[in-house]
């Protein structure tokens, strides 16, 4: 994870041979320094997979000119790929699942899986359906929105109308449906969770994580290998098996 919030998304999938961006939503300046960080030159990569066309996840694209990028709606470049709700691909040796989210724009998850692993990607959705947890479930790894506390959220000086954007089936996944769902989705081969996308003031890490743990633990869904953690704004957050 490069990046992960409202103001900017960009996360790297890689195994032994191939290497996959989601989304490219920050500034071409903090991006180039996240990839020469991680020691990965992003106009090497095998393809861009795109969630949704805010700028949050899109701004950047220019950086990736004339690598093969996916996404729904017509970004007007080069190179780009029109996928579709549960359509089915290969990128180098990931193959890519695509999963239908609740959004104010088209929006995607997807679950991306090799020989070895399975990742689950799910960012900007106010509502989950159900009927992908027998798809999703029992994954590696999760990387799944847990955008806001709603007594925070609440509190902020955002305007009512954004609020309550935030908060319908067509926004973000609060702290407590986010836990929900992953309780429902894990399983024993699943050995970390990232929950992304969080509100900075709307929320904090201590309280996202402490949900989950709670509802985990409630639920007697926690394991003692299992990691939980929080993706921040700008901060590189490695996981996985490496």
């Amino acid at each position: 994870m490069l990046a992960s919030g409202s103001k900017g998304n960009c996360c790297v999938v890689e195994n032994k041979d191939s290497r996959i961006v989601i989304d490219c939503g920050t500034t071409k300046k903090y991006l180039n320094s996240s990839f020469n960080e991680i020691g990965i030159d992003p106009h090497a990569v095998d393809g861009l997979l795109i969630t949704h066309t805010h700028k949050d996840h899109i701004a950047a694209l220019k950086l990736f000119e004339g690598i093969d990028t996916y996404a729904e709606e017509d970004l007007g470049i080069m190179n780009q790929k029109i996928i579709h709700p549960d359509d089915e691909f290969t990128i180098s040796s990931i193959h890519v699942r695509c999963i239908r989210l609740s959004h104010d724009a088209a929006c995607m998850g997807y679950l991306l899986e090799d020989e070895e692993s399975r990742l689950v990607y799910v960012t900007d959705t106010g509502y989950f359906k159900e009927e992908y947890y027998p798809l999703l479930c029992n994954a590696d790894d999760y990387i799944f929105e847990s955008n806001h506390d709603i007594g925070m959220l609440m509190k902020t000086s955002r305007p009512a109308y954004v609020k309550q954007r935030i908060i319908q089936d067509n926004g973000h996944l609060c702290n407590e449906d986010s836990a929900k769902h992953l309780a429902n989705l894990i399983g024993e081969r699943t050995r970390e969770i990232v929950l992304a996308h969080l509100s900075e003031e709307g929320n904090s890490h201590e309280r996202a994580l402490t949900v989950l743990e709670e509802t985990l633990l409630r639920e007697q869904r926690m394991k003692e290998n299992l990691k939980l953690r929080a993706a921040k704004q700008h901060e590189v957050l490695t996981g996985g098996r490496r």
